[in-house]
């Protein structure tokens, strides 16, 4: 991954500080001070990462997130907040955030998960993958290389958290993967908050993979996940 950072944030002391030590830690660092100069420069920037700060003037940091999702499905997302209630927290994993952090918090800390982060979407990229070729899911095909489910002649585009969770499902297909090792692996801990993204992005694989009946995936309380394929 490249190290273009955009940064929206529209308190001026912590936006001077964040861009100060990214640019200190090697990154190539775009600020913005609102959503609707930080969308444009989104699009015009070439960022690979997105720092976004919740409460902006225009259009707020999770109006903002939704937006570039709907452009860029793959672009790693951490919000910024002085809130911590957890709604807003759950509501930032639901729209695709890969990390929600709340203010103040230590520069150290925000730098680690940062790398952790571009480290996990290495990792998923396609040259360490397992399937080289695409994987059949009853009716679905998994393309990796691509990140995408195609049903039919339809493709629909993963993101890379939904991919990871996929290919991790897919790797111990019919049997269970536990919720533990899948935090582990892609979040970096197993806590209360990581569990429930990990939940939103089951809630999601399952719609994505609603076409087909005979492919479910279960739910084993407190435990795991089953990638269930009965169409053999």
């Amino acid at each position: 991954m490249d190290n273009k950072i955009l940064v929206i944030e529209d308190d001026p002391s912590m936006g001077f500080l964040l861009t100060e030590f990214l640019s200190a830690n090697d990154f190539e660092v775009t600020l913005c001070k609102d959503g609707d100069s930080g969308l444009t420069a989104f699009r015009s920037s070439g960022a690979g990462f997105c720092i976004i700060d919740v409460m902006l003037p225009g259009i707020d940091g999770f109006t903002l997130a939704e937006r570039i999702r709907k452009e860029n499905k793959l672009v790693p997302i951490i919000f910024l907040t002085a809130r911590s209630l957890k709604q807003d927290i759950l509501k930032g994993f639901s729209l695709g955030g890969d990390d929600y952090i709340t203010k103040p918090f230590d520069e150290d800390e925000l730098l680690c998960r940062i790398n952790a982060i571009r480290n996990r979407y290495s990792l998923g990229s396609p040259a360490t993958s397992i399937f080289m070729e695409p994987v059949s899911i009853g009716s679905y095909a998994f393309d990796i290389q691509n990140q995408c489910l195609i049903f039919e002649d339809e493709k629909e585009r993963l993101t890379y958290r939904e991919c990871d969770v996929l290919r991790m499902l897919c790797e111990n297909k019919n049997n269970l993967v536990r919720r533990s090792d899948l935090l582990q692996k892609y979040w970096g801990k197993d806590d209360y908050f990581n569990g429930r993204s990990l939940d939103v992005f089951i809630t999601r694989l399952r719609k994505r993979l609603g076409k087909d009946p005979s492919v479910r995936i279960e739910n084993v309380p407190k435990v795991g996940f089953i990638l269930s394929d009965q169409s053999k």
